[in-house]
């Protein structure tokens, strides 16, 4: 059977839910109701195990803050011996618009600190990760600011619209592999 690791970036407490920088948490919820799972606190990691079309998922939700969240991608990866072609990351990406997601095989941290962090614990950037645009709109100096804030509510059916597509894409990451989900992921345009 095979297994995944699917890691969903964000910061704990109730003042970051559901904020831009949160996507990775709202997805990896989405996907673990989907499929009847339940999140229990356990070591670095809020964790749910799925089995779905004979292959079992690990989600994670690091409690470890983003800067700090290759320390539960490590550990997790290391405990379920799961190997690192076989991980996803979410991860919210302020360089793409709010209407895309990019899934790459491999690729830099461009600059997000879960992403260096996880690199930083690997030794590689070659590991699999699901990118959710949050758009760049904010006024020069505002990027915390912005990445923290919540969605606005002309972008909330848009949002959800996209975290549906991101569950899919994780069952297609699985059931099909990485280059073919990739080529349908990664050149549509999400509309509501």
């Amino acid at each position: 059977m095979s297994k995944f690791l699917i890691v969903g970036l964000g910061n704990i407490g109730p003042e970051y839910r559901h904020t831009r920088h949160n996507i990775g948490f709202d997805v990896v919820d989405a996907f673990v109701i989907k499929h009847g799972g339940m999140f229990k606190l356990d070591r670095l990691a809020e964790v749910a195990e799925v089995k779905w079309k004979g292959k079992v998922f690990v989600c994670i939700k690091p409690t470890t803050y983003m800067n700090l969240s290759g320390k539960a991608f490590k550990y997790w990866l290391d405990k379920e011996k799961i190997e690192v072609s076989n991980t996803l990351t979410i991860v919210d990406d302020l360089a793409l618009p709010l209407d895309k997601l990019r899934l790459r095989s491999s690729g830099s941290d461009a600059g997000h600190n879960g992403l260096k962090d996880i690199q930083l614990m690997l030794g590689t950037d070659q590991y699999p990760k699901l990118r959710f645009g949050i758009g760049n709109n904010f006024p020069k100096g505002m990027q915390a600011e912005f990445v923290l804030s919540k969605w606005l509510s002309i972008e909330q059916a848009l949002v959800q619209h996209k975290i549906i597509k991101c569950v899919e894409t994780i069952e297609s990451f699985a059931a099909i592999g990485i280059e073919r989900t990739m080529n349908t992921i990664n050149n549509t345009n999400f509309t509501i």
